[in-house]
């Protein structure tokens, strides 16, 4: 089994379309063609990460932040991400991160710590734009519904919770192929009018590859007319945090006791306390100041994050009780879930990458301590 295998199957659940312009995801160290011995999950990737990743014969690392993040003008071994970078390729190691392409992910990192608190009736806090595309082309009528099928089995017309979606209309396309053209119908050098059939179909952005390949491969034209077109719309099942409600209210004392229990942190910092019960809770994994006001708008009773600053906390206004429980403990079941993943999906690829052989790192990468 090679690196692309692993990755592909990553990919499935946060493809790299996902990810925010400024983030640097997919494979940073490595080849794709490597054979994997191992695969090593984590947070970060960090020097004693490298050395797990050696000891325990691992030669893919796949973490959820970047270690290359900015640019690399030298690679000296300076500080630790150079450190981090020579190490790693010194010793054959291959390192993938997902980092904001799992956040976006309806199954990622926010859906994780949702998970984790219980929340049903959950839902995406801040749906994606840009991500839905739509697809125009034109073929003769006879040939327009085995070309719209073949396009829904690779993904096309998928529209949120529903597959299949397609609009058609009737008309009449015209042609004159040039000295060079083999036309299918028609002659060369011809004036040619055909009644056609104008498939619309929309689709997400990452699978537009196949949905194209498809395309050519089974329209039965020549020259493919088609037009591509990046929708406003936004994606409901794909975007930042999640929002959903716990089982039974909680006063603020017993919510706040709850979330420091079940997250695992030593501290929970806070908004005011308002006297309110909490039902519908809002959580986003790592940075999430820039979302209070979604949270807000949403009617969130709590909003649970991290990295506030101190005048963050002034935007809960009195409308909800803001809680930042730490970038790294907001993130720690991250490599859970991809732990859990991979194996479930990697069963029937034994003997070649053993189950086993998706190990969970031990340490704790978690740079901030408490006293």
């Amino acid at each position: 089994m090679t690196i692309k295998d692993i990755t592909n199957c990553i990919e499935e659940i946060a493809p790299l379309k996902y990810a925010e312009d400024f983030d640097n995801v997919g494979l940073l160290i490595g080849q794709y063609q490597t054979e994997v011995t191992g695969v090593l999950v984590t947070l970060d990737t960090l020097e004693a990460t490298v050395d797990e990743a050696i000891q325990k014969n691992c030669n893919l690392i796949v973490s959820f932040h970047p270690i290359i993040f900015g640019g690399l003008k030298k690679l000296n071994g300076n500080n630790y991400v150079e450190r981090v970078v020579l190490k790693a390729i010194q010793n054959n190691i291959a390192i993938y991160a997902t980092h904001t392409a799992l956040d976006n992910s309806k199954n990622g990192v926010s859906a994780k710590i949702a998970e984790t608190l219980g929340l049903e009736n959950t839902k995406i806090l801040m749906p994606k734009s840009g991500i839905i595309k739509k697809l125009s082309t034109f073929v003769p009528k006879e040939n327009a519904n085995n070309l719209r099928d073949s396009l829904f089995k690779v993904g096309a017309g998928a529209i949120g919770n529903y597959t299949n979606c397609s609009f058609t209309s009737e008309g009449v396309g015209s042609f004159k192929g040039g000295e060079n053209s083999n036309p299918v119908i028609g002659s060369k050098g011809s004036f040619t009018e055909i009644a056609e059939t104008q498939l619309n179909l929309t689709y997400e952005a990452h699978n537009e590859a196949k949905i194209l390949a498809c395309l050519f491969k089974e329209h039965p034209y020549e020259e493919v007319a088609y037009e591509l077109q990046t929708l406003d719309n936004k994606h409901q099942n794909i975007g930042m945090g999640m929002i959903g409600e716990l089982p039974k209210a909680m006063n603020e004392n017993d919510f706040l006791k709850f979330i420091k229990k079940t997250m695992k942190t030593a501290c929970v910092r806070h908004s005011e306390l308002l006297g309110k019960t909490i039902k519908k809770v809002a959580v986003l994994g790592g940075s999430g100041s820039f979302a209070i006001d979604v949270a807000k708008a949403q009617k969130a009773d709590a909003y649970i994050s991290a990295d506030f600053k101190y005048h963050d906390f002034f935007k809960a206004e009195q409308h909800i009780l803001l809680a930042d429980i730490g970038h790294y403990e907001s993130e720690q079941f991250t490599k859970n879930l991809l732990v859990e993943y991979l194996t479930k999906n990697f069963t029937n690829f034994a003997p070649a990458l053993p189950t086993s052989r998706i190990i969970l790192s031990d340490n704790s990468t978690n740079p901030i301590y408490y006293i």
